[in-house]
């Protein structure tokens, strides 16, 4: 009887591992979908880039810089705001979206902030804005201290990069059972609990947003090159990099951002000496994506000024 209950237990189990496993999607049906017109493809350091570059070319010219987990497509309602009178660039970075993974296996920040100087050289690109949400808001302030000639101004939204609760200095995130399984399931249910957390407003959590996030995580190789850059994600104290930035910073927080939480931002502040705080009431930690609307304005003043 045991060795019948087993033997059930273990059918169970391989059915429910075929209901769930979820292979990567096909590329040349996620580009048809999602990477027309004004996408393009740029080879950078051997990694090919999904890029949108919109606006009129000579104007000021805004990168947008994603974050964990995320795409190009997370800035698609700034973008439509600021490009009728700035140069806007944005792209995926390596290892998202349809950029994909990058074949030197190097995920760091100091390998992104390479990909992404190349890239402005591409472009003609001398001196930019960057604009980064969490992990890209990271990389913009890291590279606004270690090339503060390319960075005129940033805007740094829910920005990463002090220690937090399982994730301290000098050491790499652990990846706990269900990351682990990242490469091989990818249920609808599960991606919606993981995203839930980002949005404080949880209509903003559309159906199609929802739809768009499983996309960019099937994208080939994708989930693969997620989990390599957790690993390779070490942080080291922020503050001597911070006290570096000369130019000026516009911090805008969620006030109810559950991902990186406002608290924060006063340590921002009290190393950035040209920065100053919006912070948005009833916001989470996307408000380039849960509320454009009302977020966009304060951009807008700042990058006029």
């Amino acid at each position: 009887m045991k060795m019948v209950v087993l033997a059930f237990c273990l059918l169970g189990a391989i059915a429910c591992a075929a209901w769930l496993y979820t292979p990567d999607g096909t590329r040349g049906a996620l580009e048809a979908k999602y990477a027309g017109p004004p996408s393009s493809f740029v080879d950078v350091l051997g990694v090919r880039l999904h890029v949108r570059d919109t606006g009129p070319p000579a104007a000021q010219a805004v990168i947008l810089l994603h974050g964990f987990g995320s795409s190009l497509q997370t800035w698609d309602d700034w973008a439509r705001g600021l490009e009728g009178d700035h140069r806007v660039v944005r792209f995926d970075l390596p290892g998202f979206g349809l950029t994909g993974p990058d074949p030197s296996g190097d995920y760091s920040d100091a390998r992104s902030q390479a990909v992404l100087l190349v890239l402005m050289d591409r472009l003609g690109i001398a001196r930019a804005t960057l604009v980064g949400n969490s992990m890209g808001g990271r990389i913009a302030w890291e590279l606004a201290a270690s090339h503060p000639d390319r960075v005129g101004k940033l805007v740094l939204v829910s920005p990463d990069g002090f220690a937090s609760p399982g994730l301290a200095y000098g050491v790499a995130p652990q990846a706990g059972p269900i990351m682990r399984l990242l490469p091989y399931v990818m249920p609808t249910f599960l991606l919606r609990a993981t995203l839930a957390p980002a949005y404080a407003n949880r209509a903003a959590m559309t159906d199609a947003l929802v739809a768009r996030y499983r996309d960019m995580m099937l994208a080939p190789g994708v989930r693969r090159a997620i989990l390599a850059r957790m690993k390779q994600t070490v942080l080291q104290p922020p503050e001597p990099m911070l006290r570096q930035i000369a130019c000026p910073t516009l911090l805008l927080w969620g006030e109810r951002d559950a991902m990186i939480p406002v608290s924060n931002a006063k340590r921002y502040l009290a190393l950035l000496p040209h920065a100053r705080l919006v912070t948005l009431p009833g916001i989470g930690h996307l408000p380039q994506e849960e509320a454009p609307a009302i977020t966009l304005p304060a951009v807008r003043q700042f990058l006029a000024e």
